[in-house]
Parts: C-alpha cells; sequence; structure tokens
C-alpha cells in the first residue's frame, strides 16, 4: 500500500520479555488508534545481557503471533547496553548525552556490529517464521561500524531520530523527527511533553510522521497523557501505515 497523502508511523521500543507488562499497556493504547498489526515492535534479543528471548517459550510465541498478524517485527539491537570505548569526542558527547548508556551500536566496529546484527536476525527470523522487517539502533545511534554493517547486511529497513532509509541503496524514504519521549528525569520528562506538544503544530504540514514509545512511558501518567493527546491529535487527520509502505519509493 503506498503511502497516503498524510501518513503516521507507530512503533513501541525494547520489546522483550524483561518489559512484557509495559510492553502490553503501550500496545493496547497505540493498537486502539492504529488498527490490528499497525504498531511495530522493536525487539531486543537480550536486553542488558539479563532478558534473552528463547526459542520456544511464551514471549516467543507472542513474538510469532505478532507478525502472524502483520506486526512489523524489527531488530533493535542486541543487548541494548553501550560496553564500547568512544574516543571521539561526538561519539563521547552523544553516548553521555544522547542516552543512558544504550547506545549499543555507537562505537562498536564493522564486524562486531555486523555479527550481533547477523545473530539476532537469525534468532528473530526463526522466532516468527518470516523475514525480520529491518534494523532499528538502540537510541537511534549508528556509529560508522554499524552503518557499514548495516549496508552489508542489506536490512530493508532503518531509521536515525530524523529520517527512515533503504540501507541497501541509502535512498532516504521519509525525512523529519520522531516524536518521542523521555522518562529518565523530571527534566526530560517535561521536555519530552512540550516538545510533543508542539511538534503536533509545528510537523503537521510533514508528510509521514513517526511516532515511538518506550517501556519507561508508560510509569508516568503525565508521559502518557502527552501521548494519548498526541496520537488522537495525529491519528485525527493521518492514515496510520507500516514502514514498508514507504518502500514502495525504492525502485
Amino acid at each position: 500500500m503506498p503511502p497516503a497523502a498524510k501518513s503516521l508511523i507507530l512503533s513501541i521500543h525494547d520489546v522483550g520479555p524483561r518489559f512484557e507488562r509495559e510492553v502490553d499497556i503501550l500496545h493496547e493504547r497505540l493498537a486502539g488508534a492504529a488498527g490490528p498489526g499497525r504498531v511495530a515492535m522493536l525487539v531486543v534479543p537480550d536486553h542488558w545481557g539479563e532478558a534473552p528471548i528463547l526459542a520456544g517459550s511464551p514471549f516467543a510465541a507472542r513474538l510469532r503471533s505478532w507478525a502472524e498478524g502483520g506486526t512489523e517485527i524489527f531488530l533493535h539491537g542486541w543487548f541494548h547496553r553501550d560496553l564500547a570505548h568512544h574516543s571521539g569526542h561526538l561519539a563521547r558527547l552523544k553516548a553521555r548525552h544522547m542516552t543512558a548508556g544504550e547506545g549499543e551500536f555507537l562505537g562498536l566496529d564493522g564486524e562486531e556490529a555486523a555479527r550481533r546484527m547477523g545473530d539476532g536476525r537469525a534468532l528473530l527470523e526463526d522466532i516468527v517464521g518470516r523475514p525480520v522487517a529491518g534494523f532499528i539502533a538502540p537510541a537511534w545511534l549508528y556509529g560508522p561500524g554499524a552503518l557499514e554493517a548495516l549496508a552489508a547486511q542489506r536490512f530493508a529497513i532503518a531509521e536515525d531520530h530524523m529520517k527512515v532509509w533503504h540501507p541497501p541503496s541509502g535512498r532516504i524514504l521519509s525525512r523529519g523527527p520522531v516524536i518521542t519521549w523521555a522518562s529518565r528525569s523530571r527534566g526530560r520528562i517535561a521536555s519530552s511533553i512540550i516538545f510533543a506538544a508542539l511538534a503536533r503544530k509545528a510537523l503537521a504540514k510533514l508528510p509521514v510522521l513517526r511516532l515511538a514509545v518506550h517501556p519507561g512511558d508508560s510509569a508516568v501518567p503525565a508521559l502518557m497523557k502527552s501521548i494519548d493527546a498526541t496520537l488522537s491529535a495525529l491519528a485525527s487527520d493521518r492514515q496510520v501505515i507500516r514502514y514498508a509502505d514507504l518502500l514502495t519509493k525504492v525502485q
């Protein structure tokens, strides 16, 4: 299906057994406005090395059920945790200020990034019985090694804070900032609520908007209220589409 004149893409990050209850809360909220199979799931195979997704487990069965219902399953890193040493000033700045140690793929070399991408893809595709929709790095942060591996692995779709693209060709599928929320501190909660309120009007002319939520959002009533208001405003005059619908632009 080609994108409508004005479209909306919805996603839940950090999906895995560690946050199963929180994901259920968010999915119920988003799917109510989007319809079945219209909320992408960004899946972490083993969150922080403490919550592995095991083949044959109840959570694996849920992933397969979602995929069979049309939900796009994205690989979202492997651990999600950033354990790399960052030598460049910009990389250190991003690792310190843009995420709380969650930018797993920011400092990896190409070989290690490719290994984690390949292992994660194999695990998820075995579980869901179909190709993953694409790869999205934790915290939307990619270092040079990750970008190199991403192109070589030929994932159909990737995204960062400002765009969605087709890694095999490098073609940009959509531009514009993702609307998301942060629950790590009072300051980030307040700033993300302000940004969402501004974005509902300031980004109104963009043909495609993206809305992304995280498990931590579900525990903060003010964030949930902001998510509800933003979703209601955006879905009122936009068609909720899948990421794959953007691929109609790729020749």
